[in-house]
């Protein structure tokens, strides 16, 4: 499981560290080693190489409509975390994957991978 942020990687790192969170992230990937910022394919594909898998294998899991474009545009799978307010964008593909928390997004993928 790994992290693809805009944020520059020692802001990420830090991100996850203050949030307790670090050491469930086996990666820590940002966009700005590919020099170019999500939405474009670019980061999704270079996550897919640090990861070791085609982007068809990948399944990017984000509470923002724009970041799930990017990763179905790419080619990767796609979660949206439904936050209260939050919406897709009704002119894209949607996800196979919408739930209202983490908690739900998780049940679901475990229930697809089972």
């Amino acid at each position: 499981m790994s992290t693809l942020t805009n944020s520059p990687p020692d802001v990420a790192q830090a991100q996850l560290r203050n949030a307790g969170i670090a050491e469930l992230f086996d990666e820590v990937i940002s966009a700005d080693e590919v020099k170019r910022l999500k939405p474009a394919p670019e980061p999704y594909h270079h996550a897919a190489a640090r990861l070791g898998v085609g982007a068809p294998s990948m399944r990017l899991i984000a509470a923002h409509w724009w970041d799930v474009d990017g990763a179905l545009a790419a080619g990767c799978l796609a979660a949206f975390v439904a936050r209260p307010g939050a919406a897709l964008n009704p002119a894209a593909p949607a996800p196979d994957i919408v739930e209202p928390d983490l908690t739900g997004v998780a049940e679901q993928i475990l229930q697809r991978d089972a």
